[in-house]
């Protein structure tokens, strides 16, 4: 007669814990950049560095009771996605390019069935459009603004994994030529110990360095303590206008990201029909510096006219000039977290919001439903949380139109979606239709 404590030891017999290896077989790509495989007892590992196809050997850092992470300890037989490292700085460890080892060739695809993957999982879309995707080139160097750590001795590098260590020795191969000339590598300079170093090449080929201080996990500092090179203002060129902030302010790492953003949100706005009752309007949600404030209102209004934008962001950095070249356009800036004043505004023709990884979230996606524009564009640079933004769409009454998939951070797990959503049908109005045709 068997008793509970004996039923739980069988039960736990060849279970894995921390510290196991064991080898398996990377399955596919999870959201993050890691490869799923099974553990010997059955649990789904999630293991950082895999890729599809890949034998590899594992160790455990995480066991629960339904899955695993574990870190790679070497591939056994690589599989057909994997070649040979393009970043030296990923190489010693750094968190810059966990997609080195990935064929540029395959790195489209896979993020493609990541993102139908969230889109089914956390959006429960059913009814998907066919995505477009846009490979932005360069594939390597694209990078042309970078955030440095610097550790104890004053070296700058990225920062490892999971870590505040610095990889100081060699650069990231994401960052544009001449970045960081100087700034890293062994006869490299010197910093404030614990700082952080931003470097910028703009539009007009200039570099701007400057130091802040060191950032809390997951936020960022955008005051400058030291200009150390450059005037610490950039001017940068985009959609056929100039734009200077401060080298701290967001803007699109990506040399090509900004242009190309600005059309596919020209695309999407093409002949949006106007709200009765109301003068054309743009709300620029998450606008930065501005750069969609053009496309946005040139695309509601005319070329002769163009209609009024509210720009609203709570970066002090990003809203604090005045843009000269966008004083041809009727424009609002409101200095502000979006949560907080988009109830305010006035009912809008149509929306384009850029929020941060974190996502909209509810409450902003419900004040924007509630004003009835006619189109909204949502750009997501995380897939998860872009996912469950479309399904609060979807909950208030928006369906996604049109969908394009930006690799805009090749050689990572990192990639931008942008939908075009516009308000669907009300039942009790497609009801009405029917019983009319009736």
């Amino acid at each position: 007669m068997s008793t509970p404590e004996k039923s739980q030891r069988t039960e736990q017999e060849g279970a894995i814990k921390v510290g196991d290896t064991f080898a398996l077989t990377v399955d596919r790509m999870a959201h993050g950049g890691e490869g799923i495989g099974n553990a010997p007892d059955g649990r789904i590992v999630f293991v950082q560095g895999g890729f599809p196809g890949d034998e590899v050997e594992v160790r455990v850092t995480k066991a629960k009771k339904s899955f695993a992470h574990a870190e790679l300890v070497t591939v056994l037989q690589a599989g057909p996605h994997r070649v040979a490292s393009s970043c030296p700085a990923a190489e010693l460890g750094a968190g810059c390019c966990d997609f080195a080892e990935l064929n540029p060739a395959s790195e489209v695809g896979i993020k493609l069935d990541i993102l139908v993957d969230q889109l089914h999982r956390v959006a429960k879309a059913t009814d998907i459009p066919d995505i477009e995707t846009i490979n932005l080139n360069p594939q390597r160097g694209w990078r042309t603004r970078v955030r440095l750590g610097v550790d104890e001795q004053g070296r700058a590098g990225a920062r490892k994994r999971n870590s505040n260590d610095i990889v100081h020795e060699v650069a990231c191969s994401q960052l544009v030529p001449g970045l960081v000339d100087g700034l890293v590598g062994a006869d490299a300079r010197r910093f404030t110990p614990n700082s952080e170093v931003i470097a910028v090449i703009d539009s007009k080929g200039d570099r701007h360095v400057v130091e802040s201080s060191k950032a809390p996990r997951g936020r960022r500092v955008e005051k400058v303590t030291t200009v150390i090179e450059g005037s610490g203002d950039v001017v940068e060129q985009a959609d056929g206008h100039e734009f200077s902030f401060p080298a701290t302010a967001f803007w699109q790492a990506h040399i090509a990201a900004p242009e190309t953003y600005a059309e596919v949100i020209r695309e999407y706005l093409k002949d949006c029909p106007h709200t009765v009752g109301r003068e054309p309007l743009g709300w620029d949600l998450y606008g930065g510096v501005g750069v969609f404030v053009p496309a946005i209102a040139r695309s509601l209004g005319s070329p002769q006219k163009p209609a009024r934008v509210i720009s609203v962001d709570y970066s002090p950095a990003a809203t604090a000039l005045n843009q000269s070249d966008l004083e041809q356009y009727e424009l609002d800036v409101v200095s502000d977290r979006v949560e907080k004043v988009a109830a305010q505004l006035p009912g809008p023709t149509a929306v384009v919001l850029d929020p941060p990884r974190t996502g909209a979230g509810l409450d902003v996606v419900s004040t924007v439903a509630s004003v009835a524009p006619q189109r909204v564009v949502h750009v997501g640079c995380d897939p998860a949380t872009f996912a469950r933004d479309i399904n609060y769409w979807n909950e208030h009454g928006f369906q996604v139109q049109r969908l394009s998939l930006v690799n805009a951070f090749p050689g990572t797990h990192h990639f931008e979606v942008i939908a075009l959503l516009e308000p669907g049908i009300a039942e009790e109005m497609l009801e009405v239709s029917e019983s009319e045709d009736v």
